[in-house]
Order: structure tokens, then C-alpha cells, then sequence
């Protein structure tokens, strides 16, 4: 009983100690300086601007071409061309159906004639190209007695003896030369 009292007694002293006002205070400062220095250097290195194709337009149906476009680009140099072929295969079908359209038959399978598959296969056939004016079995006779000038006769008889024309020697030309002057870079 005695410690009951005693604890009874430490509490009520704490009870009229806060009751008072007796006030614990705290007081906390705090005073801190940063100080940051920060040098960075950056190297950004690119390569030059792309060498890019440029574009040629041939979506117009009615033409019998086709674009070709090509580009190289080094760390040093940039090189791009582009040209237009045209396609002499498309220029003949569209001959030949202009032909027959205006009734000119034997004109338009004359115009067919120049594609040495076309002409293998009329022969073959038994209806032969016209050759000068005649048809049928004359003209077989004709093309039998003159072979020689069916060669002539071919339009495109320089690709079909093995020898390339101007457009194509001018094309490697230039690819052979850029080739040269990007070996030359590296």
C-alpha cells in the first residue's frame, strides 16, 4: 500500500507540475551551406547531311518510263542521281493497239513483229509477219528467201547481239566512276 500511495503521490505532482505551467521548451537551430560546381564538355559528332534519291515521278499510266534513282552517302561525301529509262516494250503494245484501233491490223501486227519472240511465234504459228506489203504465204515466203533483213528489221537488235546502247554504256560509266571516287574517300 505504501508503493501505492507513492506512485498516487508522483502522480498527481506530475498532473499540477504540467497544470502550473511549468513549460519545457526546445529550441533547435540549423544552418547549412551547399555549394556545387559542375563543368561538362560535349563532343557531338554527326555525319553530314543524307544523300537522298531524288524523286521522279512516272505515276502517270500513260507513260512508258521508268525511274531510277540512287544514292551513296560516305562521312565525307554525299553522291545522288536519277534518270528516267524508257521502256520500248510498253511504247510498242501501246503503238500497236493505237494501230489497230484506227483498223490498221496489218500495221499493229507489224508493229508486234519487232519483238523477236513475237515473230518466232507467228512463224510458228503459220501466220508470218507481214514483210513489205505481203501477208500470209507470201510473206512466209518472203521472210524464207530473206532472212537476213528479219534481223535488220528488229528493233531492238543491239541488246539481242549481246552489245549494250548508248543509255546503258553512259549509266555504268557514271556508276563506275562514282564507285571509284567513293573508294577513293575511304
Amino acid at each position: 500500500m505504501r508503493y501505492m500511495n507513492l506512485v498516487i503521490g508522483i502522480g498527481i505532482y506530475s498532473w499540477f507540475s504540467v497544470a502550473i505551467g511549468e513549460v519545457i521548451e526546445t529550441k533547435s537551430f540549423s544552418d547549412s551551406t551547399t555549394r556545387a560546381f559542375t563543368e561538362s564538355n560535349s563532343t557531338i559528332k554527326s555525319p553530314p547531311a543524307s544523300a537522298i534519291s531524288p524523286t521522279i515521278n512516272t505515276s502517270n499510266s500513260d507513260l512508258c518510263t521508268v525511274g531510277v534513282a540512287g544514292a551513296v552517302q560516305t562521312q565525307i561525301l554525299g553522291i545522288s542521281a536519277g534518270k528516267t529509262v524508257r521502256d520500248m516494250n510498253c511504247e510498242r503494245l501501246k503503238n500497236a493497239k493505237t494501230l489497230y484501233d484506227l483498223g490498221m491490223k496489218v500495221a499493229a501486227v507489224s508493229v508486234m513483229c519487232q519483238d523477236k519472240r513475237v515473230f518466232d511465234a507467228m512463224m510458228n504459228a503459220g501466220t508470218p509477219c507481214p514483210y513489205d506489203g505481203m501477208i500470209g504465204a507470201e510473206a512466209k515466203a518472203a521472210w524464207k528467201a530473206n532472212g537476213n533483213n528479219q534481223a535488220e528489221s528488229m528493233d531492238n537488235g543491239a541488246q539481242e547481239k549481246g552489245g549494250m546502247d548508248d543509255e546503258t554504256k553512259v549509266l555504268l560509266g557514271g556508276a563506275g566512276i562514282s564507285a571509284l571516287l567513293l573508294l577513293l574517300l575511304l
